[in-house]
């Protein structure tokens, strides 16, 4: 997501940084180039253009700076105006007062509405709220079947009616089903069409008076670029959306619909899809974006995901054993899971402050599963060698070697990562003492 981007900007920004003393001839080539790169991120020209207008009014006279460096300064306005640019702030879901809240997901087929849906309410039950799904797309094969597939995985209530095509009398029952059943939010998962059509629209609008949504969410692909903004915009004038989630921008390297749909539109992106996972939704924060655009890293991100997916209680007895009895092989594996659920090794590092691009392409030849194989050696030791790893010789080692079916040299590598976090524990248990 955004790696296109992210690496021309700080190529930018390093030049400038490596002159010292810049000059505002300095400063407008380094704008030029800042340009340059934005209309190839498939940025619009007019927000481009709009962009850049209000970075070089805040630039005046930085170049005779003293106190501050120039090119920092720079990258701070910079920072600011694609805050900007990306909403200013976050915005959450608008739930009602009186339950339930009414949430309507539109957008073309095939932009993962029905995947998406099942994200958000994934999300909202995690979040202590009774969800309930509305299958309203009659027209795609197998649409409500999908549905009730994720939503069984989920443990998420559907409501469906295979009876009928008359999509505004589905939604009105769901609606007053969940209405019965006290639930706190439902989402509506509508059908999409190949192009923005009137017939489509018109079907949403008196789903829309029907039900008068709390929110009307466009789901759309965040890899089409432009066409994003344009099929936005074109739903925006019809409906008036609320809110924008993007999808498969953990596929997106230049982010142009990113960066240009809350301009041309002012609706909020107000989620992210950054997987196929039913977790692989994020919050959308205009801030931390930039931040990650810059590489100044998303600290807040990651702790955020940490505190969700770690198990406290897990985390509570290991913390407990380590201070009293030290860490054994089996804690060790159990650590590495509990980092696991963080998402892959460049998930991570791109949400850390100064990670580059080196590192990135670093991380990305790590092999996707390696965690298979630490279980597999850790499992084909016997319980008093996962409790005193001192007790692996050479011919033991060759043993764990020949039952997980990795070589000698992984087997060795794993003890040696161990005893490296060992190390650490033993550190940091000790300074809380």
């Amino acid at each position: 997501m955004f790696a296109e981007l992210s690496e021309k900007l700080e190529a930018t920004f390093a030049k400038l940084r490596g002159r010292g003393v810049l000059s505002e001839a300095d400063i407008k080539d380094g704008l030029r180039e800042v340009r340059r790169v934005l209309l190839e991120a498939d940025v619009s020209f007019q927000l481009t253009r709009e962009f850049l207008e209000r970075v070089e009014r805040r630039a005046v006279g930085i170049a005779q700076l003293k106190t501050v460096s120039p090119a920092q300064q720079l990258v701070k306005i910079v920072y600011d105006e694609l805050t900007f640019m990306l909403g200013e702030r976050r915005e959450g879901l608008k739930m009602s007062t009186l339950p339930p809240t009414i949430i309507l997901m539109v957008g073309l087929q095939g932009s993962g509405k029905t995947t998406t849906s099942a994200k958000l309410a994934r999300k909202l039950k995690g979040e202590g709220r009774a969800v309930r799904l509305v299958a309203a797309d009659v027209y795609r094969p197998a649409a409500i079947d999908q549905l009730e597939t994720l939503a069984k995985e989920l443990d998420v209530p559907v409501y469906a009616d295979r009876t009928t095509t008359d999509v505004v009398r589905i939604v009105r029952t769901g609606v007053e089903q969940a209405r019965k059943e006290r639930d706190r939010v439902v989402i509506i998962d509508t059908a999409g069409r190949l192009q923005i059509d009137e017939g489509m629209m018109d079907e949403l609008r008196r789903v829309k008076d029907a039900v008068q949504p709390d929110e009307i969410l466009l789901v759309a692909d965040g890899m089409t670029g432009q066409d994003a903004v344009r099929i936005a915009q074109g739903f925006n004038d019809a409906l008036g959306v609320t809110g924008v989630i993007l999808t498969k921008m953990d596929g997106d390297a230049r982010g142009g619909a990113a960066l240009s749909i809350y301009g041309a539109t002012k609706k909020p992106i107000k989620y992210i899809g950054v997987g196929e996972k039913s977790d692989a939704l994020e919050e959308f924060h205009p801030d931390r974006m930039a931040g990650r655009i810059l590489q100044q890293g998303d600290v807040l991100t990651l702790v955020e995901k940490a505190q969700e997916s770690f198990d406290s209680v897990e985390a509570k007895r290991l913390e407990k054993k380590v201070r009293n009895e030290g860490m054994d092989l089996q804690d060790f594996l159990g650590a590495m899971k509990q980092m696991e659920k963080l998402g892959s090794m460049q998930n991570i590092l791109k949400m850390l402050p100064g990670v580059n691009s080196k590192m990135m392409k670093q991380a990305s030849q790590v092999d996707p599963k390696r965690m298979r194989h630490l279980e597999a050696i850790v499992l084909s030791m016997t319980t008093a060698e996962r409790k005193d790893p001192s007790l692996l010789n050479g011919s033991r080692r060759a043993r764990v070697s020949k039952g997980c079916g990795r070589p000698v040299s992984e087997v060795n590598r794993l003890l040696e990562q161990f005893r490296e976090m060992q190390k650490m524990m033993k550190k940091m248990s000790a300074a809380r003492r």
